[in-house]
C-alpha cells in the first residue's frame, strides 16, 4: 500500500502540532514510520487519505462498538445540531441518557458527565477522597486511567513506597499520594495497605486491563480486592472507560459480578464523541457540589450532540444484547484462527481475549501484569504490526494497547484478517 498523502500530511502536521499528532500512541513512535491519516470511515472499514481501505481493530480505541458512521447515532446527531451545539444550560437530554445509564449498569442510582475518561477518573478519585477524607490511593501498574497528574506516576523503590513522576510537570508531592501495586497480585496491594493504614481513600482498577494489551484478571484477585478493600474502609474505583457498556450491558461489573463503589465511563457511552462519566450510590454522588462540598464542573459538560449520540447508541445496545455475544463469538473466532496459523510456526505468542477485547504478545510466558506484558518481544510486534498493515489491515500501533472489534466486523473480514497473518508469517520467523 501507497502512504504518500499520509506521509505528506505528517510532515505539514509537525510544522503546527507538537509529534503532529493530538495524543501520542498515534505517532507510530512504538512501530517506527508515518502514521495513517484517516479521510473518512463506514461499518468495519477506515479509508485513508491514499485511498487505501482497511479493516479496522481499534474502532476509535473502543466506542465505535456498532461501527463507523451508524447510522442511528449520526441521524441523533444531526438532527440535534440543528437545535444547537451547546448551551451551557440543563437539556433533558442529559436526564435522558443518566435515566437509561443508571438502569443498566448494577449498583450505581447517579451518574455525572464529564467531557473525557480522563476526566471521570480524576473526579472519581477527588470523590472518593472528599468521600473518605483520606489523601492516598492505590493505582496498578500497566494500568492506564488518563493523563491526570495523579496516574503519571511509576513503580518506587519498594512494594511499600510511594512511586515517584513518570512524566516532567507531575509534582513529588503528587507522587508521594499514589501507591503502585500489581495486577493480578493481591498480596501486593496488602503490603501497600497494611503500611499506610487508614490513609487510603481508594484502589482504581481497570477491571479487565486494555492498556498492557488485554490481561484478564485472576478471578481470586477481583474478589479478594473487594473483600480487602470494604475491610479497609477503602473505595473501590472500576475505571471502565473500555470496558463499559462493551463487555455486557453491564459492563465488568455485571460480567464478573463484582460491585465497585464508583464506576467511571468513556468511549461507548459517548457514542464517539468526547463523553466521560462516573457514577456511584446516592450517599457517595450527593458528596459533589452543588448539594456536596467535593466541587467538580465543567462548561461542555452534557453537552447535547455528546448526549444525543451516546443515547442513541445506549439505546441500540440496550434493546439488543445480543450484539454482546455477536462480538464476543467474533472474537473468539479471530483467536481460534490466529492461533491455527501460528502454532507450530516456531515464533512464540500469547493471545489474551476477554469478550471483544483480545490481544497478541509475542513471549512463550503467560501474559498476566505489566512486568510480564513488557517482555514481549517488540521487534517481532512491529514486523507484525507493519506486515498485517501492509495487508490492509489496522491494528493498534502498539503491543501495549488491546484490541477492540466492533459488530459491524463481518466473518469474511475475519477470516481475511486471519489469511493476512498467514500470508506475513515468513517476516515473523
Amino acid at each position: 500500500m501507497i502512504y504518500k498523502r499520509s506521509s505528506a500530511l505528517f510532515e505539514e502536521a509537525q510544522q503546527y502540532i507538537p509529534g503532529g499528532v493530538n495524543s501520542p500512541v498515534r505517532a507510530f513512535k512504538a512501530v517506527g514510520g508515518d502514521p495513517i491519516f484517516v479521510k473518512e470511515a463506514k461499518g468495519a472499514y477506515l479509508y485513508d487519505e491514499d485511498g487505501n481501505k482497511l479493516i479496522d481493530y481499534i474502532a476509535s480505541w473502543g466506542p465505535m462498538i456498532l461501527g463507523h458512521a451508524h447510522e442511528p447515532v449520526v441521524n441523533a446527531v444531526i438532527e440535534k445540531a440543528k437545535k444547537g451545539t451547546s448551551f451551557g444550560m440543563p437539556t433533558e437530554i442529559e436526564t435522558d441518557l443518566a435515566k437509561l445509564a443508571v438502569s443498566m449498569v448494577p449498583n450505581i442510582d447517579k451518574i455525572r458527565f464529564v467531557n473525557s475518561g480522563t476526566e471521570a477518573c480524576m473526579s472519581a478519585v477527588r470523590l472518593a477522597r472528599g468521600y473518605t477524607g483520606k489523601d492516598k490511593i492505590i493505582k496498578f501498574a500497566g494500568c492506564y486511567h488518563g493523563h491526570s497528574d495523579s496516574f503519571l506516576i511509576q513503580a518506587g523503590s519498594g512494594a511499600v513506597t510511594f512511586g515517584s513522576p513518570n512524566s516532567p510537570g507531575v509534582t513529588q508531592g503528587t507522587a508521594k499520594d499514589t501507591l503502585l501495586a500489581t495486577y493480578n497480585d493481591l498480596s501486593s496491594v496488602e503490603m501497600l495497605t497494611d503500611a499506610n493504614k487508614r490513609e487510603i481513600a481508594a484502589v482504581i482498577i481497570e477491571p479487565v486491563a486494555g492498556n498492557m494489551g488485554c490481561i484478564i484478571p485472576d478471578e481470586y484477585f477481583m474478589k479478594g480486592l473487594r473483600e480487602l478493600c470494604t475491610k479497609e474502609g477503602i473505595l473501590l474505583i472500576f475505571d471502565e472507560v473500555m470496558t463499559g457498556f462493551r463487555l455486557g450491558r453491564g459492563g465488568a461489573q455485571q460480567v464478573l459480578g463484582i460491585d465497585a463503589d464508583i464506576v467511571t465511563f468513556g468511549k461507548v457511552i459517548g457514542g464517539g464523541l468526547p463523553v466521560g462519566a462516573f457514577a456511584a450510590r446516592k450517599e457517595i454522588m450527593d458528596y459533589l457540589a452543588p448539594i456536596g462540598p467535593v466541587y467538580q464542573a465543567g462548561t461542555l459538560s452534557g453537552n447535547p450532540l455528546a448526549m444525543s449520540a451516546g443515547l442513541a447508541m445506549l439505546t441500540e445496545l440496550n434493546n439488543k444484547p445480543e450484539i454482546f455475544r455477536s462480538l464476543a463469538d467474533k472474537t473468539a473466532y479471530l483467536h481460534k484462527g490466529f492461533d491455527r496459523v501460528l502454532q507450530g510456526k516456531g515464533i512464540p505468542y500469547q493471545i489474551n481475549r476477554f469478550g471483544s477485547m483480545i490481544s497478541v504478545h509475542f513471549t512463550d510466558k503467560p501474559v498476566v501484569d505489566f512486568a510480564s506484558s513488557a517482555k514481549g518481544d517488540n521487534e517481532t510486534f512491529k514486523k507484525y504490526f507493519h506486515g498485517m498493515l501492509s495487508q490492509g489491515i489496522y491494528l493498534p500501533p502498539s503491543a501495549y494497547e488491546s484490541y477492540f472489534l466492533n459488530d459491524a466486523l463481518s466473518y469474511e473480514d475475519l477470516d481475511a484478517t486471519i489469511t493476512a497473518l498467514e500470508t506475513i508469517i515468513p517476516q515473523l520467523q
